[in-house]
Order: C-alpha cells, then sequence, then structure tokens
C-alpha cells in the first residue's frame, strides 16, 4: 500500500529483457538505506518487487500483464520515474490510499498554465475507466496522488503544483505522453456491492 506521495525520482541505468518479462535497474536520486529483498517499491504508480539492490540502485521484475498495462514498457536507459516506497504503520497518509495496481493508461492531450505557476492537464480516459473518475475524487498519475479537477466521458483535468512540478517526473511530460492511471478503488467496491444487491433483489 502506497500514499501517492513520491518519494524520489529514479534513473533507469539497465533494461533486461527474459522470459517475457523486463528487470529494471533504478537509481534513486534519494538513497534508499533500507532496502530489503521482497520489499515493495511503486515504479511510475505499479507496485513491484525489488530482486537485488546496491547501496546505489536496486532491481525489479515486471511481469507481462504489468507491461500490458502500464508504460513502463516504454522506458529506456536514462529515462526518469517517480518511486515510493510502501507504507509504515505509523506513517502519514499524505495523499490517499493507493494499491499500485494500474489500471490502464492515459494520454496528455494538453498542458496549460491555470493562470499561475500551476500546470493543468487534460489526460484522456479509458472507457472501461470513466465511470470510477469523479469531479475533486483522488487519483493516481504515475503514482502521484492528484485531485480531479473535471471530468467528462472521454477526458479529465488536474493540477500540478510547482511543487509536483520539481519533485517528480511532471517536468517530462508532454502532449502526447502516457501515464498510468489508478483509480480510487472506493468506487469498484461500491459498484460491486451495489451489483451483488441487485441482483439478489431480481432473484
Amino acid at each position: 500500500m502506497f500514499s501517492g506521495i513520491v518519494e524520489t525520482i529514479g534513473s533507469i541505468i539497465s533494461i533486461k529483457h527474459q522470459s517475457g518479462c523486463m528487470a529494471l535497474t533504478i537509481s534513486p536520486h534519494q538513497l534508499f538505506n533500507d532496502l530489503s529483498i521482497g520489499d515493495s517499491i511503486a515504479v511510475n504508480g505499479a507496485c513491484l518487487t525489488v530482486t537485488q539492490f546496491t547501496e546505489e540502485h536496486f532491481t525489479v521484475t515486471v511481469v507481462p500483464e504489468t507491461l500490458r498495462l502500464t508504460n513502463l514498457h516504454q522506458l529506456t536507459v536514462g529515462d526518469q520515474v517517480n518511486l515510493e516506497r510502501s507504507l509504515k504503520a505509523e506513517g502519514r497518509i499524505g495523499g490517499h490510499y493507493v494499491q499500485g495496481h494500474v489500471d490502464g493508461m492515459g494520454q496528455i492531450l494538453a498542458i496549460t498554465n491555470d493562470d499561475s505557476d500551476a500546470w493543468l492537464v487534460k489526460i484522456s480516459i479509458p472507457p472501461t475507466l470513466s465511470r470510477y473518475i469523479v469531479k475533486k475524487g483522488y487519483i493516481g498519475i504515475d503514482g502521484m496522488s492528484i485531485t480531479v479537477i473535471d471530468v467528462t466521458s472521454e477526458w479529465f483535468t488536474v493540477t500540478f503544483v510547482p511543487h509536483t512540478q520539481t519533485a517528480t517526473i511532471v517536468p517530462h511530460y508532454r502532449p502526447d505522453s502516457w501515464v498510468n492511471i489508478e483509480v480510487d478503488i472506493m468506487g469498484k467496491y461500491i459498484e460491486k456491492i451495489i451489483g451483488a444487491h441487485l441482483h439478489a433483489i431480481s432473484n
């Protein structure tokens, strides 16, 4: 479980493909001094397991399902990624509960200045996810906990404040960039519970 508050950016220093999977070796800009084999780290919002580590970098394996659903398959050596270690029980929840289970990708349609130093960003919605995105609700974008500004059946908008621009990979975003999306799990649970209830009534 994660909070959607990016701890640091990491640089991809090695990519290896084997047996349909991809092994990523990442050097975090802020070094992690408490890693263990088996730890969970969100890489652009995707929960991945540490398989190797040194003082300066760590390696995770990306399985085919994650490659299919996320932008990780687009990475090349030298690219930057958002990183967040899993939550500690006594830690603060700065954003919202994020599972690290990416639901799909959206494409950046437009980036404008919101009459300030903040960026107003318009992102397309996969058809299967639009019903879970609500105005002023939470959404995970490349592992960042962000508030939805406006939403239609085809796109939504968010604001990236100056701090987020300096602490994450947001400055690398361009129109046509693909971002990982994780919708708030609450909507899925409510949909399933109500669906089961209506099915029981109809029978």
